[in-house]
């Protein structure tokens, strides 16, 4: 009877050795769920993994099955944020980011001179896209100057359009005889206002001097303003090489006052020269206008051969070459004039 027992005993004992054990509740796996969720499982059973919205597997082993051990296997499922696009660029502006994961917040701003249409902020959701579309940055709109339709000072936009936005230039000018005090130009700024706008006043000048072997062509009047223009001219033979109008400048004073230029005499009774491109005797010049040029012929002191050298008549004074040799009577009948030489090669 006793070994009977022994082995009923024996049989359950294995038995109980060898029978499945149930699997415990699944780990926990952060932002992430599973698709049965209760206290015990039959081995064979299976579970599934998945991420809450907004986050995305970090690999495909979603699914365990618990194992006749009653062990789950070492699970090695994670979860991600889901990440948003890249929303820019924002033209004249800027995105101020940290980064673009699911539920991070991103804000707009714009560049000096730019005002923010649209949205303010925008937040990444669960479906990978912005709660908020990308907003503009429209320029700083000015208002026209404040000049008067019927005063002396007017405008014109240098930039093309019919508005005036930021850095938008106008460029002022004055209804003669007023002249124009401050920058011609003025700039459209960030905050909406112009920078500083010119003014027009009045400006008279003095009569025109007289100068001196010359006179003034103007019509008599009693006073002369901004822009009004006279012209100078000289008695012959005095000659003018500076400009011969003068001009009233927003000074209250003339643009230049000229000056006229005496003629030259030549200090030299016998010689040929070259003298407006030609070869002639120095007595056929009668005299030289200001700043007319005269070539004289010099001897060279070591070849038999000659060479010009050139002076100019400057108010009145003409300096004569050094090298000049002037002829006499005695000279011209035994020497060769240096102008009818042959030229020295250097």
């Amino acid at each position: 009877m006793f070994p009977v027992l022994f082995s009923l005993c024996l049989v359950g004992i294995t038995h109980v050795a060898l029978a499945d054990e149930d699997c415990p509740r699944p780990p926990e796996v952060p932002l992430a769920t599973v698709n049965v969720n209760k206290e015990a499982y039959r081995p064979g059973e299976d579970i599934i993994y998945q991420c809450n919205p907004g986050y995305v597997p970090q690999s495909s082993s979603r699914r365990y099955v618990c194992p006749s051990s009653g062990k789950w296997p070492t699970i090695i499922f994670r979860c991600l944020p889901r990440k948003c696009t890249y929303p820019g660029p924002l033209n004249n502006g800027e995105i101020d980011i940290i980064d673009l994961n699911y539920l991070s917040v991103i804000n707009f701003s714009c560049n000096t001179g730019f005002v923010l249409q649209g949205p303010e902020s925008s937040q990444c959701q669960a479906d990978g896209s912005w709660s908020a579309s990308l907003p503009e940055c429209q320029p700083v709109i000015c208002p026209p100057p404040p000049v008067s339709e019927f005063g002396a000072l007017s405008y014109r936009k240098i930039e093309s359009g019919d508005t005036f936005i930021f850095q938008d230039r106008i460029k002022f000018s004055c209804l003669l005889p007023m002249a124009l005090f401050g920058s011609e130009t003025a700039t459209c700024q960030a905050d909406g206002s112009w920078t500083a706008l010119p003014e027009c006043k009045s400006v008279e000048c003095p009569p025109p001097e007289p100068i001196e072997h010359g006179f003034i062509n103007y019509a008599l009047r009693g006073s002369f303003h901004y822009q009004d223009v006279v012209v100078y001219g000289c008695n012959i033979p005095y000659t003018m090489d500076e400009a011969a109008e003068s001009r009233c400048e927003k000074t209250g004073t003339w643009s230049n006052i000229p000056t006229c230029k005496a003629p030259c005499n030549i200090p030299v009774k016998r010689a040929t020269v070259l003298y407006n491109g030609q070869k002639i005797h120095v007595q056929e010049v009668k005299s030289m206008r200001h700043a007319e040029t005269i070539w004289f012929f010099c001897k060279s002191k070591t070849e038999s051969c000659s060479y010009k050298t050139p002076t100019q008549c400057i108010d009145g004074q003409l300096s004569i070459p050094d090298c000049l040799d002037e002829p006499n009577w005695f000279t011209n009948i035994f020497k060769k004039d240096p102008a009818n030489m042959t030229p020295c090669s250097n």
